[in-house]
């Protein structure tokens, strides 16, 4: 017996929503012994998860051109931050708990050393997040609409969306509740930090490693 057939399954069932079964793991099982490439491949596609309000999301597996961008970012962030002493600059796969039944994994974070107590835990919360959007629409809309509302009640200081699609690096400040635009930094432009004094990154550099494969 092999996995489900998808097409065994009513169409509002392709993606499941709230109260339903989870079909996007469901349909992904065989029993052992009759797993074909294909897939295996269709489970890799879909093997990170986030946990929303009792729901997982399924976010996609990223791309050579998102780990290179992601690469650069975190090397940059990391020494800055690293050589000063403030925190840990992390990466995903690392879940940080929100609230109560909502964790998010963003592609950067960093974490102030009071954020530290103990290396043993999932993080809660965090100072900044960075998320290099996919070509995925879900995920777009996930990365620019759903999480900067999130991030903000959240209470993350800061948050840079880098989107390859449009070259643009954003970086969102929190004031109060809600986000403001702190800058919207395109090529020729340096993207600068408000939560981190003199951090500051060239659009082009950023964008220009993931066009990049030795």
């Amino acid at each position: 017996m092999t996995a489900m057939n998808a097409e065994a399954v009513p169409l509002n069932h392709r993606g499941s929503k709230r109260g339903e079964p989870t079909w996007e793991l469901a349909l992904r099982y065989p029993y052992q012994g009759e797993w074909t490439e294909a897939e295996y491949v269709a489970l890799q596609e879909k093997r990170l998860l986030e946990l929303s309000d009792g729901c997982l999301e399924f976010l996609p597996m990223p791309t050579i051109r998102h780990q290179l961008i992601v690469k650069a970012l975190f090397q940059l962030l990391d020494l800055f931050v690293s050589s000063r002493g403030l925190g840990q600059v992390l990466f995903a796969p690392l879940p940080v708990r929100l609230w109560a039944g909502k964790y998010r994994e963003p592609d950067i974070l960093f974490l102030s050393t009071a954020r530290l107590p103990s290396l043993q835990q999932y993080p809660e919360g965090m100072d900044l997040a960075i998320e290099v959007v996919s070509g995925d629409l879900l995920d777009q809309e996930r990365d620019l609409v759903t999480k900067r509302q999130e991030y903000a009640a959240g209470g993350i200081s800061e948050y840079l969306i880098v989107d390859p699609e449009t070259r643009q690096i954003t970086v969102l400040a929190l004031d109060g509740k809600q986000y403001r635009t702190h800058g919207e930094f395109v090529l020729g432009m340096e993207a600068t930090s408000v939560l981190l004094a003199g951090f500051a990154v060239a659009v082009d550099k950023i964008f220009s490693a993931g066009q990049i494969i030795d």
